[in-house]
């Protein structure tokens, strides 16, 4: 954490959860396509565990995981056409398409708009019905 917010934290201006990245998007992901949670081990023994509930399927003890939803999401993009639809590049395919499903509104940012029809549908990784705002990044 910043400073900043290791400073509010510690005066409890702030509530801090620290949790694996595997976990985060895979709360997310729940968030996203409407599941009650995730089961992960991740965290079993450690403070991770502390208040959350535990579950045991075939003798192995799972950790039960919120769905994360969130307000807003800003995605930055390779490309978007005028209707939303957006390509990524590099390590955006990772988590952008995930984040795009969680979203109450999702505002994107492409490096390029392009006109409908310009990207190859197999290269759309999200679906302009997910995007409420195309912005186009100064360049």
């Amino acid at each position: 954490l910043n400073p900043e917010c290791q400073a509010k934290m510690i005066a409890g201006e702030i509530a801090v959860e620290l949790v694996p990245q595997g976990t985060l998007v895979e709360r997310i992901r729940a968030g996203g396509v409407g599941l009650g949670g995730v089961l992960t081990a991740t965290g079993l023994g450690t403070s991770v565990q502390d208040g959350k509930q535990t579950i045991e399927i075939d003798g192995r003890t799972f950790l039960v995981e919120k769905p994360i939803r969130c307000d807003f999401a800003l995605i930055a993009a390779r490309q978007s056409d005028y209707l939303g639809n957006l390509e990524y590049s590099l390590t955006a395919h990772n988590f952008n398409p995930v984040m795009a499903l969680a979203a109450d509104v999702v505002i994107a940012e492409p490096q390029h708009i392009v006109p409908v029809g310009v990207i190859p549908p197999d290269s759309v990784k999200t679906p302009g019905v997910l995007v409420d705002h195309v912005l186009e990044r100064p360049h």
